[in-house]
Protein backbone atom coordinates (compact mmCIF):
# COMPACT_ATOMS: atom_id res chain seq x y z
CA UNK A 1 0.00 0.00 0.00
CA UNK A 2 1.04 3.65 -0.10
CA UNK A 3 1.16 6.11 2.76
CA UNK A 4 -2.30 7.58 2.17
CA UNK A 5 -3.94 4.15 2.09
CA UNK A 6 -2.25 3.90 5.64
CA UNK A 7 -3.04 6.91 6.55
CA UNK A 8 -7.29 6.03 5.49
CA UNK A 9 -6.66 2.48 7.81
CA UNK A 10 -5.84 4.97 10.94
CA UNK A 11 -8.39 7.56 9.75
CA UNK A 12 -11.59 5.73 8.72
CA UNK A 13 -11.05 1.83 9.45
CA UNK A 14 -9.50 2.49 13.64
CA UNK A 15 -9.79 6.31 14.18
CA UNK A 16 -8.74 6.24 17.70
CA UNK A 17 -5.18 5.41 18.47
CA UNK A 18 -2.80 5.87 21.77
CA UNK A 19 -0.69 8.62 21.34
CA UNK A 20 2.16 9.13 23.38
CA UNK A 21 4.15 12.49 24.03
CA UNK A 22 7.13 13.45 26.84
CA UNK A 23 5.98 15.30 29.89
CA UNK A 24 8.05 18.01 31.41
CA UNK A 25 10.81 15.81 33.31
CA UNK A 26 11.41 13.11 30.35
CA UNK A 27 8.72 10.62 31.20
CA UNK A 28 6.40 8.95 28.48
CA UNK A 29 2.63 9.90 28.54
CA UNK A 30 -0.35 8.56 26.91
CA UNK A 31 -3.54 9.37 25.73
CA UNK A 32 -6.56 7.78 23.32
CA UNK A 33 -6.56 10.57 20.32
CA UNK A 34 -9.12 10.48 17.62
CA UNK A 35 -7.46 10.73 13.59
CA UNK A 36 -10.13 12.89 12.12
CA UNK A 37 -8.87 13.37 8.47
CA UNK A 38 -6.30 12.63 5.91
CA UNK A 39 -4.66 14.20 2.63
CA UNK A 40 -1.68 14.27 0.76
CA UNK A 41 -0.02 16.28 3.88
CA UNK A 42 -0.51 13.82 6.33
CA UNK A 43 -2.73 13.25 9.54
CA UNK A 44 -5.15 15.17 11.35
CA UNK A 45 -6.68 15.40 14.50
CA UNK A 46 -7.60 18.33 17.11
CA UNK A 47 -7.13 19.15 21.10
CA UNK A 48 -8.08 21.46 23.39
CA UNK A 49 -5.97 24.77 24.46
CA UNK A 50 -6.01 24.13 28.24
CA UNK A 51 -5.04 20.45 27.97
CA UNK A 52 -1.82 19.50 29.33
CA UNK A 53 -1.80 17.46 26.24
CA UNK A 54 -1.75 20.56 23.81
CA UNK A 55 1.19 21.29 25.92
CA UNK A 56 3.37 19.23 25.09
CA UNK A 57 2.30 19.03 21.48
CA UNK A 58 3.63 23.05 21.63
CA UNK A 59 7.07 21.99 23.57
CA UNK A 60 7.91 19.33 21.29
CA UNK A 61 6.80 19.52 18.22
CA UNK A 62 6.65 15.24 17.76
CA UNK A 63 4.42 12.54 18.91
CA UNK A 64 4.49 8.91 18.57
CA UNK A 65 0.81 6.65 17.85
CA UNK A 66 -0.27 3.59 17.36
CA UNK A 67 -3.46 2.08 16.22
CA UNK A 68 -4.52 -1.49 16.84
CA UNK A 69 -7.57 -3.41 15.18
CA UNK A 70 -8.52 -6.86 15.74
CA UNK A 71 -10.94 -8.77 18.27
CA UNK A 72 -7.64 -10.66 19.91
CA UNK A 73 -3.64 -10.66 19.60
CA UNK A 74 -3.71 -13.06 16.35
CA UNK A 75 -6.61 -11.18 14.41
CA UNK A 76 -4.52 -8.09 14.74
CA UNK A 77 -3.09 -5.23 12.27
CA UNK A 78 -1.19 -1.98 13.96
CA UNK A 79 -0.08 1.10 11.95
CA UNK A 80 2.54 2.98 14.35
CA UNK A 81 3.72 6.58 13.25
CA UNK A 82 6.48 8.68 15.09
CA UNK A 83 6.80 12.07 13.39
CA UNK A 84 6.58 15.85 13.76
CA UNK A 85 3.36 17.79 14.60
CA UNK A 86 2.41 21.52 13.42
CA UNK A 87 -0.84 23.17 14.95
CA UNK A 88 -3.38 24.64 12.45
CA UNK A 89 -5.63 26.34 14.59
CA UNK A 90 -9.41 26.89 15.29
CA UNK A 91 -10.47 27.32 11.70
CA UNK A 92 -8.78 23.65 10.62
CA UNK A 93 -10.42 22.32 13.88
CA UNK A 94 -13.99 23.48 12.65
CA UNK A 95 -13.46 21.47 9.20
CA UNK A 96 -12.73 18.34 11.09
CA UNK A 97 -15.60 18.33 13.68
CA UNK A 98 -17.90 19.04 10.30
CA UNK A 99 -16.27 15.17 8.85
CA UNK A 100 -16.61 14.10 12.36
CA UNK A 101 -20.05 15.07 13.87
CA UNK A 102 -19.86 13.34 17.12
CA UNK A 103 -17.50 16.49 18.42
CA UNK A 104 -20.65 18.50 18.66
CA UNK A 105 -21.66 16.53 21.29
CA UNK A 106 -18.63 17.09 23.16
CA UNK A 107 -18.41 20.97 22.49
CA UNK A 108 -22.47 21.57 21.28
CA UNK A 109 -22.19 25.40 21.19
CA UNK A 110 -19.77 27.91 19.19
CA UNK A 111 -18.27 29.38 22.95
CA UNK A 112 -17.30 26.17 23.83
CA UNK A 113 -15.42 25.34 20.32
CA UNK A 114 -12.88 27.89 20.63
CA UNK A 115 -11.19 25.92 23.32
CA UNK A 116 -10.24 23.78 20.22
CA UNK A 117 -6.92 23.49 17.50
CA UNK A 118 -6.36 20.94 15.21
CA UNK A 119 -2.99 19.43 14.31
CA UNK A 120 -1.35 17.84 11.50
CA UNK A 121 1.19 15.28 11.61
CA UNK A 122 2.97 15.84 8.48
CA UNK A 123 6.60 14.38 8.67
CA UNK A 124 7.68 10.92 9.96
CA UNK A 125 8.03 7.05 9.74
CA UNK A 126 5.57 4.59 9.72
CA UNK A 127 4.97 0.75 10.05
CA UNK A 128 2.37 -1.55 9.30
CA UNK A 129 2.36 -4.72 11.29
CA UNK A 130 -0.17 -7.64 10.50
CA UNK A 131 -0.60 -10.69 12.73
CA UNK A 132 -3.84 -11.82 11.15
CA UNK A 133 -1.61 -13.08 7.99
CA UNK A 134 0.69 -16.08 8.20
CA UNK A 135 3.79 -15.24 7.88
CA UNK A 136 2.91 -12.37 9.21
CA UNK A 137 3.24 -9.06 7.43
CA UNK A 138 5.03 -5.51 7.86
CA UNK A 139 6.02 -2.53 5.92
CA UNK A 140 7.41 0.72 6.71
CA UNK A 141 6.20 4.01 5.05
CA UNK A 142 7.03 7.92 5.49
CA UNK A 143 5.46 10.75 6.22
CA UNK A 144 6.93 13.89 4.00
CA UNK A 145 9.92 14.18 1.91
CA UNK A 146 12.01 11.84 3.97
CA UNK A 147 13.80 8.76 3.52
CA UNK A 148 12.16 5.04 5.13
CA UNK A 149 14.12 4.68 8.12
CA UNK A 150 16.34 1.56 7.32
CA UNK A 151 15.37 -1.21 10.26
CA UNK A 152 15.68 -5.10 10.55
CA UNK A 153 17.98 -7.75 10.43
CA UNK A 154 20.12 -8.04 7.58
CA UNK A 155 22.49 -11.21 5.98
CA UNK A 156 26.06 -10.33 4.58
CA UNK A 157 28.63 -11.43 2.30
CA UNK A 158 30.46 -13.70 5.41
CA UNK A 159 27.38 -15.78 5.34
CA UNK A 160 28.57 -19.50 5.38
CA UNK A 161 25.21 -21.57 4.63
CA UNK A 162 24.59 -22.99 7.92
CA UNK A 163 20.80 -22.59 7.97
CA UNK A 164 21.21 -21.95 11.56
CA UNK A 165 19.40 -18.93 11.37
CA UNK A 166 17.02 -20.60 9.28
CA UNK A 167 16.04 -23.30 11.86
CA UNK A 168 15.39 -20.65 14.53
CA UNK A 169 13.58 -17.98 12.48
CA UNK A 170 9.49 -18.59 13.51
CA UNK A 171 8.33 -16.98 10.59
CA UNK A 172 10.66 -19.44 8.39
CA UNK A 173 11.01 -16.07 6.34
CA UNK A 174 14.97 -16.83 5.54
CA UNK A 175 15.61 -17.93 1.95
CA UNK A 176 18.50 -20.35 2.39
CA UNK A 177 18.58 -21.11 -1.28
CA UNK A 178 21.95 -18.85 -2.24
CA UNK A 179 24.77 -17.08 -0.41
CA UNK A 180 24.38 -14.61 1.60
CA UNK A 181 21.10 -16.21 3.03
CA UNK A 182 18.17 -13.71 2.63
CA UNK A 183 16.01 -12.64 5.31
CA UNK A 184 12.64 -11.45 3.55
CA UNK A 185 12.12 -8.28 5.16
CA UNK A 186 7.86 -8.11 5.03
CA UNK A 187 7.82 -10.92 6.98
CA UNK A 188 10.09 -10.79 9.65
CA UNK A 189 9.71 -10.27 13.31
CA UNK A 190 12.58 -8.57 14.22
CA UNK A 191 13.14 -10.92 16.89
CA UNK A 192 16.77 -11.17 16.54
CA UNK A 193 16.84 -14.97 16.61
CA UNK A 194 19.02 -15.50 13.45
CA UNK A 195 21.53 -13.12 15.32
CA UNK A 196 22.21 -14.94 18.15
CA UNK A 197 22.76 -18.05 16.57
CA UNK A 198 25.01 -17.19 13.58
CA UNK A 199 28.07 -18.75 14.02
CA UNK A 200 30.18 -15.75 12.05
CA UNK A 201 28.65 -12.94 12.72
CA UNK A 202 26.82 -12.43 9.08
CA UNK A 203 23.65 -11.20 10.58
CA UNK A 204 23.73 -7.82 11.44
CA UNK A 205 20.99 -4.83 12.72
CA UNK A 206 20.44 -1.71 10.78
Amino acid sequence: MITKEYLAFICDVIHTCVVATVDENGHPVTCAVDMMDYDDHGLYFLTAKGKSFYERLIRQGYLSLTAIKGEDTMSSTAVSIQGKVKELGYEKAIELIEKNSYMNEIYPNEESKKALSAFLIYEGNGEWFDLSKKPIERDSFVLGDIQVKEDGYYITDTCIGCENCMIVCPQECIDASSLPHMIYQENCLRCGNCLSVCPVQAVVRR
